[in-house]
This record gives C-alpha cells, structure tokens and sequence, in this order.
C-alpha cells in the first residue's frame, strides 16, 4: 500500500485571524479579514491598494485570491498583477480603455507566470481572482474564477460578478472544444473552477489562444458608473459565498455597519458566521464602505445589547430546563432548543449563528 494521502482538513480548525483596515480617497474605508479555518493549509492571498501612484492618486484597487493546489501561484499573482494592469492604463478615465487594459493586465500576468512556474516547476497550481479597480467616477469589477464582488447600493444587491464554474453552458462548451470533458461538474473531474490564473495543466491545447484554453486566464469586467446611492462593495472567495448567498450577507453587513464602529469587526464577524454555518474553506472577504455606507447608530446598539442581555438569559433558562430533566446539557443541545424559538430582533441574514 502507498501511503495515505493526506487530508485536506484539520482535527480543528485554525481560528487566528489576520485583519487590516485603512482609507481610500473620497471617503471610501476599508476592511480585510482572512482566517485559515478548517483548510490544512491558507491558500488565500489578497491585495489592498487604497492610492494608487502618481497620477492616478485617486484611484484604488482591491482584490482576493483564492489557491488551489498550493499557495504560490496566488501569492505571486497577489504580488504582480496590480502592475500588469497599471501598465495599460492612461490617466483619462475611458471604460473601455480601462476594460482592455484590465483584461490585458490578467493575460500578461498569466503569460509571465507561465515562464516562472516552468522555471520553479510550479506546475499544478492555480488561483482564482476577484478584483475591483475604482476610479473617481466608475467602479470596474474583474472576476475569474468562482470568487465573487457584490455591490450594495440603496440596501440592496445591485450588482454581482457570475461565477466562472465548467458546468455553466458557455464555459462548458469552451472547455470541450479545447478537448476536455466536464465530469462530476468538474474539469476532466478535477477542476472546479472554469477560469483561473496558473492550471497549466489545462493550458496546452494546440492553436488555441489563452482565452480558448479548457481554463481561460481573461477575466469578465464590468463597469458600472458611481452612485452617492453607493454603500458598499464586497470582495470574498468561495468559502463565503458556498455559506450565504448575495441578498443575505448584504442584509447582515447593512445590519452591522449600524452597530460597529470599526470595519474589521464585521468582517470578523461575516468569517465567523460562514464558520458557524459550515464553511469548510479558507475564508476571505475585502469590505469597502463608500459615503453612503449605513452609519453607526447609538439606538441600533442600544437594541443589539438587549438582544445579547435576552439570549443571554435565555440561553440560562433552556440550560435549567435541560439540567431539571436530568441531563447535562451540552452546548449544542442549548442552542437546538434556542434556534426553535422564535427570536425577534436577529441579525438579517445571519439569524442565531451569527450569535
């Protein structure tokens, strides 16, 4: 027998979280929150850069990096992408301009990565990218990959980045004219994903441009024109989005933005709430808070702390019960009985977990 192969979770997970805030121009903060979680390894990368130089003061560029098979491809790209991009793009801010030098900055990336992974034997790995480009008057999303931007305006979701999966009907049709199949909604059953940095393996289809390849390096960007409607603007892997879906998490940081002063604990708390809801997966997530954001309202935490003082007290009651009947109840059978009342008052869109 060979040996086993190891596994890709831990006995527990890694909780250490690693968080950074800062601000941009125009009013726009930010927060990065990134934790290990269950994962054997942290494959995630991400890049904040709140002013770009020179004459482009006033711009800003975010984006995470979700690995696979190995960290290195997503650090090298968290590191030289930005660069690739800014080569193309003139000071005058023309979308379509931009858009093409947005694309062309992910297939030079790509291009370059490509000599170094057959230099250091970098073969297997691959990241996928979400990134948001933000200039004075439009936000640009790029995305490749099944990491995904939600923007939020007016409380609600406004506009979402499509996921890059095989089993969608053009990327599936691509992945088989380049000679692949898409087995087990995977890529010759491997591949999860359809577009990705690196995954040379996936790459050597003969007259093909990169763009045909089974996994395609160019990324969809969109742009949209900035709205004082705007509130914020989310960046994050798939180890959130598999947890909770666009509407919720948009109603849950609407939500928290009331009762925090400090950005970083709500990205905080959304790692914690897609753990307790199962996550399985590193976890990432950028938030950037325009004007528009909600504010920070006395009232709202005057109500949180008497919901926490409520299930406080609760959570003491369903305890005495159990304990009346004999048991000694464990934490998990408290909360059971918690998540079967009905508690006015939760956070929208993180219900009791995110308690």
């Amino acid at each position: 027998m060979g040996s086993a192969i190891p596994s890709p979770y831990l006995d527990r997970p890694v909780l250490d979280k690693l968080t950074e805030e800062g601000c941009a121009r125009w009013g726009i903060t930010y927060a990065l929150g990134s934790m290990q979680g269950w994962r054997a390894n942290m494959e995630d990368f991400h890049n904040c850069a709140p002013q770009l130089g020179g004459q482009l003061a006033d711009w800003s560029f975010f984006a995470v990096f979700d690995g696979h098979a190995g960290s290195t491809v997503a650090q090298y790209c968290s590191q030289h992408l930005l660069g690739h991009i800014l080569g193309g793009i003139e000071p005058e801010d023309n979308p379509e301009k931009v858009k093409e030098a947005i694309i062309e900055g992910f297939l030079q990336t790509d291009k370059h990565l490509h000599s170094v992974a057959r230099r250091e034997g970098w073969e297997r790995g691959g990241t996928t990218v979400v990134a948001t480009l933000i200039s004075p008057y439009y936000i640009y999303f790029a995305n490749c990959g099944d990491s995904r931007a939600i923007l939020c305006r007016s409380g609600q979701v406004c506009y979402s980045t499509e996921d890059h999966k095989p089993y969608s009907p053009l990327e599936k049709e691509r992945i088989e004219s380049a000679g692949g199949a898409v087995t087990l909604q995977r890529i010759n059953g491997s591949l999860a994903v359809s577009r990705a940095l690196g995954d040379f393996s996936y790459k050597g289809a003969e007259n093909r441009t990169p763009s045909q390849q089974m996994v395609s390096p160019e990324p969809e960007v969109c742009v949209l024109e900035r709205s004082l409607a705007d509130e914020f603007l989310v960046l994050a892997c798939d180890g959130v989005w598999d947890i909770i879906s666009n509407e919720d998490l948009c109603a849950f940081i609407h939500n928290r933005l009331r009762v925090c002063t400090d950005l970083r604990d709500v990205c905080t708390q959304v790692i914690d709430l897609c753990l307790y809801k199962g996550s399985l997966d590193n976890i990432s997530i950028i938030l950037l808070c325009f004007p528009g954001a909600p504010q920070f309202s006395a009232e709202a935490l005057h109500q949180e702390a008497e919901l926490d003082d409520m299930l406080e007290s609760r959570v003491a009651e369903i305890y005495d019960e159990l304990s009346a009947g004999g048991d000694e109840p464990d934490l998990l059978s408290v909360l059971t009985v918690l998540a079967s009342n009905v508690i006015p008052g939760l956070p929208p869109g993180g219900g009791i977990q995110s308690k």
